[in-house]
């Protein structure tokens, strides 16, 4: 035995066959012995790989459960899990588990790499089904933002009064550039007091090219208006705003002079052909309309500018473009400011016919001497007959 517990065990095996005194009993006691240390042997090897408490599978099944969402909690104990599955490989019987989950396991890895750069990485380069997604939804917000931003031309018809239920408005395009509006023809009294009738817009005229609310409109070549706040959506809604020589189609230096003698009957200035300006006798025939006994109420619209509007004409809130205060806006849905094509002369100065109403006003302010020809005003036009 003693040889047996020194020699290798190779040795041992050839001493017992060379001599002579052991009998083939021995040599089978002999290799029963070596097969049973050697299969002893073998099960210590196999346990070193496994640390005492340690359970492999279930940290692989850690990563299985969570998906990628563990594999982006912690990226250095799933790395670590693999590495110990890579190190098992001498165990036939743990191959098979640890090898399928370290597959599963990169796999999360990947995507949960692939999600850290998407975070990082320019849109352009984002390949990952989130950042698809995440994209379409981008266009789908900027293609909301685009539609919401497209601007809905206003209806006119909202203003009017209740004759357009009966047919009372009638519409008239204007060539110049195509702008539809309403018209309706009213039947009243005329300043000295004979029966009359005027065919008037039922809307604010609207056309010109845009100029800068802090600018003049002497541009003596084109016509020009201004729209309230520099926005040409309330010059859809209120029509433009001009002032008094770009109304009447006179020379720019007529905002600041006397021009009473350019000034003809009918005049169209900026009216469309077979229009003029409306006059103080046509505002006047229209204020005194049959069935009007709201004064000027009866000729503000219902809608937004506190009127009854039992005439039909309509007038909306447009506000004003105010000279005196560097071309600065006011008043938009408060009042509404109008010229007359006429001129009054007062200590050599030479003021514009005009008037305005507000929206709880229940008189005309016709103080012409509180205007200036370099405001913006709204303008109105009348059918020539």
């Amino acid at each position: 035995m003693s040889i047996i517990r020194k020699a290798p065990f190779g040795h041992v095996v050839t001493a017992f066959l060379q001599s002579s005194s052991c009998r083939r009993g021995s040599v089978r006691l002999v290799f029963a012995l070596a097969l049973t240390l050697a299969l002893a042997a073998c099960d210590d090897d196999e346990s070193s790989f496994v640390r005492p408490g340690e359970d492999s599978s279930s940290s692989v099944c850690e990563d299985c459960d969570d998906a990628s969402s563990s594999s982006v909690k912690s990226n250095s104990s799933s790395s670590a899990k693999s590495s110990s599955s890579v190190n098992a490989k001498s165990s036939s019987s743990s191959v098979a588990p640890k090898s399928s989950s370290s597959v599963r396991s990169s796999s999360s890895v990947a995507s949960s790499s692939s999600v850290r750069s998407s975070s990082s990485a320019p849109v352009e380069d984002l390949s990952s089904s989130s950042s698809v997604k995440s994209s379409s939804s981008a266009k789908s917000s900027s293609s909301s933002v685009s539609s919401s931003s497209e601007y809905v031309p206003f209806d006119h018809s909202k203003t009017l009064g209740w004759q357009k239920l009966d047919g009372g408005y009638k519409t008239f395009t204007d060539s110049r550039n195509g702008r539809s509006y309403y018209y309706i023809t009213i039947m009243g009294r005329d300043t000295a007091d004979n029966v009359a009738s005027v065919t008037v817009m039922a809307e604010n005229l609207n056309v010109g090219a845009d100029v800068s609310g802090d600018q003049d409109q002497n541009d003596d070549t084109k016509i020009e208006r201004y729209c309230y706040n520099n926005d040409t959506t309330k010059c859809d809604e209120f029509g433009g705003l001009y002032q008094w020589a770009e109304m009447m189609q006179l020379p720019s230096e007529c905002n600041t002079k006397s021009c009473a003698d350019q000034i003809k009957p009918n005049h169209q200035g900026i009216c469309p052909d077979g229009w003029r300006l409306l006059t103080y006798n046509d505002f006047y025939i229209i204020l005194h309309s049959d069935g009007n006994t709201h004064g000027i109420e009866g000729l503000r619209s219902t809608f937004g500018f506190g009127g009854y509007n039992t005439t039909g004409y309509s007038l909306v809130g447009a506000g004003d473009r105010y000279s005196r205060s560097e071309g600065g806006f006011n008043l938009l849905n408060d009042a509404c400011f109008w010229y007359y094509p006429i001129e009054v002369e007062k200590n050599n100065a030479s003021y514009p016919g005009a008037a305005s109403t507000s929206s709880t006003a229940t008189t005309i302010d016709a103080n012409t001497f509180n205007y200036t020809k370099l405001d913006g005003f709204s303008v109105r036009c009348v059918m020539v007959e």
